[in-house]
C-alpha cells in the first residue's frame, strides 16, 4: 500500500489510513465527511442499499410464496425445508465467494453477479406466476440467494478502499445498519404488493419480479468503478482459479480463513457471538411464523404474511437502534466487552420476554433481538475490517457467511422436529437462551488466551 495525501489516493489504491484516532461518535457527521472526500463510499453504498432492497423484497415475496401462501401449505419439517434449501447455499457459495473476492477484480464481481441474480430472480418469477412445481421454484431462489453473497461479500470487502480506517467503525455502522432497515423497506414493499395482489402464485411472483431492479441498480453503480477501484490488492491478485484449482483454493481460503480469525482474538470473539445468536434466531424464527400463521390469535395486530412483515418491521428498527449504540460502546468499553453486553442482553430477552410465547409479545422480542444482534455484527464487522489484513478479509468475511448460515439453518431443522405445530414450545425458548449461556462462556474461555505471533 503507497501512502499518500489524506483523500488523493488513486484509482486502484485503497484509502489510506487517517492518522486522526478513530472517533466512532461522529456518526452521521463523519459519514457526510467520508462522502465528500470519497464519492466511491457514494456508489459503493448504492450497490449495497439496492442488493438489499432487493433482497429483502425477493425473500419476503418467497417466504409470502412458500410459508403463507394458501396455494402452497406446509408443515415445521417443509418450512426448515425450505429454510435449507434457500439458505445452505450460502455456506457452499461462501467459501467461494472469499476465495474469488480475494483474486478477481471486486468491481466485475459486483457488476456481473447482480446481473447473473437478476436474471435468476426474474426467472423464479415466471415458475411463481405460472404456478410451476415447488423445486424449481426453490432451486433458482437457492441460486440468486447464493450469488447475493458475491455482492454483500464484495461490498464488506471493498469498504476500506473508500473510506479511511478512522471512519470505519461508524461508516460501517450505519451502512450495515441503514442496510439492514433498506431491506426491511423491501420486504414491506412485497407485503404491500402480496396484500393488494393476493397471496397467491401470482400476486408472490409479481412481487418477486419487481425485486430484480434492485439487481439492475447495482450492476450499474459497480460498472461506475474504476478498475481495481475496490482491490484485491496484494500476492493474491491475479486470474482466477479453475477446475481443480478452484476446489483448492476454496479449501486454502476456508484455511486461511479461520486462521485469520484464530490469530485475533477480538474477531474470534465476534465471531461466536454471531455464531450463536444465528441459532437462537433460527430457533425464534420458526417459532415466530408458525404462531403468526394462526391468525385468530393475532388480536387487533394483523396476523399471516402482514403479520410477519410487523415482526421483520420491528427486528428492523431494533437494527437502526443498534446504528446509534453501537459507535459510541465500542470505543468507551471495547469490541469484545460490547459483544459480550449483547449476548446478556439476549438472553434477558429471550427469558423474559420470547418465553411469553403470544403475538404481541413476540414483536417486542423481536424488536430487542434485532437490537442485541445487529450490534453484535456491527462489532465483528468493525474487528474483521480492521484486525484483518486486505488479502485475507473476502476470507475472512466469506467464513462468516458460512457461520452466519450454518447455525441458522442446522437451529431451525432441529427445532422442526420437536416443536408444537402452532409454535408454542417453551422448552425451546430455554434451549435458546441455554445456547447464548454457552457462548458467553465460550467468550470468556477466549479472552483467556493470547493472540499468536
Amino acid at each position: 500500500m503507497v501512502n499518500s495525501t489524506p483523500g488523493s489516493a488513486t484509482p486502484g489504491e485503497p484509502t489510506p489510513p487517517d492518522p486522526t484516532p478513530t472517533d466512532p461518535t461522529r456518526g452521521n457527521g463523519g459519514l457526510r465527511a467520508a462522502l465528500r472526500r470519497s464519492p466511491g463510499l457514494g456508489r459503493l453504498t448504492t450497490i449495497r442499499f439496492a442488493s438489499q432492497f432487493g433482497d429483502g423484497l425477493f425473500q419476503a415475496a418467497l417466504g409470502g410464496a412458500i410459508l403463507f401462501n394458501p396455494e402452497r401449505e406446509t408443515d415445521p419439517i417443509a418450512i426448515a425445508a425450505g429454510f435449507a434449501v434457500l439458505l445452505l447455499p450460502y455456506s457452499l457459495v461462501g467459501p467461494f465467494a472469499g476465495a474469488l473476492l480475494d483474486r478477481w477484480d471486486r468491481r466485475a464481481v459486483l457488476m456481473w453477479a447482480n446481473l447473473l441474480r437478476g436474471g435468476l430472480i426474474l426467472a423464479a418469477a415466471a415458475v411463481l406466476v405460472t404456478g410451476g412445481p415447488q423445486t424449481p421454484l426453490l432451486l433458482l431462489a437457492l441460486a440468486a440467494v447464493g450469488v447475493s453473497r458475491f455482492v454483500l461479500a464484495g461490498v464488506s470487502a471493498s469498504l476500506p478502499h473508500v473510506v479511511r480506517q478512522s471512519w470505519l467503525v461508524s461508516t460501517n455502522s450505519v451502512l450495515a445498519t441503514a442496510g439492514a432497515g433498506v431491506a426491511a423497506a423491501g420486504a414491506g414493499a412485497a407485503v404491500a404488493i402480496i396484500g393488494v395482489l393476493g397471496e397467491g402464485d401470482r400476486g408472490s411472483g409479481l412481487a418477486v419480479a419487481v425485486a430484480s431492479a434492485g439487481s439492475a441498480v447495482g450492476a450499474l453503480a459497480a460498472a461506475g468503478f474504476a478498475a481495481h477501484r475496490l482491490g484485491p490488492t496484494g500476492e493474491l491478485t491475479g486470474a482466477g482459479p479453475r477446475g481443480l484449482d478452484a476446489v483448492l483454493a476454496v479449501l486454502a481460503g476456508l484455511r486461511t480463513g479461520a486462521t485469520a480469525v484464530w490469530r485475533a482474538p477480538g474477531v474470534t470473539t465476534a465471531m461466536i457471538g454471531i455464531g450463536v445468536h444465528r441459532i437462537v434466531f433460527g430457533i425464534n424464527t420458526l417459532i415466530m411464523v408458525l404462531v403468526l400463521r394462526d391468525t385468530s390469535a393475532a388480536g387487533a395486530l394483523p396476523g399471516g404474511f402482514a403479520g410477519f412483515g410487523v415482526a421483520v418491521g420491528a427486528a428492523a428498527v431494533g437494527m437502526l437502534v443498534a446504528a446509534a449504540v453501537t459507535p459510541f460502546l465500542i470505543p468507551r468499553i471495547g469490541r469484545s466487552p460490547t459483544v459480550v453486553c449483547a449476548l446478556v442482553f439476549a438472553t434477558a430477552v429471550q427469558l423474559g420476554v420470547i418465553s411469553v410465547l403470544t403475538q404481541p409479545v413476540l414483536l417486542i422480542g423481536a424488536f430487542l433481538l434485532g437490537l442485541a444482534g445487529q450490534t453484535i455484527k456491527l462489532t465483528g464487522d468493525a474487528a474483521m475490517q480492521i484486525d484483518i489484513d486486505d488479502a485475507r478479509r473476502g476470507q475472512v468475511f466469506a467464513l462468516q457467511d458460512t457461520v452466519f448460515n450454518m447455525a441458522f439453518i442446522g437451529a431451525l431443522a432441529a427445532a422442526a422436529t420437536v416443536i408444537a405445530p402452532d409454535g408454542r414450545s417453551p422448552g425451546l425458548v430455554f434451549a435458546g437462551a441455554a445456547a447464548y449461556g454457552l457462548g458467553l462462556a465460550a467468550v470468556a474461555a477466549n479472552s483467556l488466551r493470547r493472540a499468536p505471533r
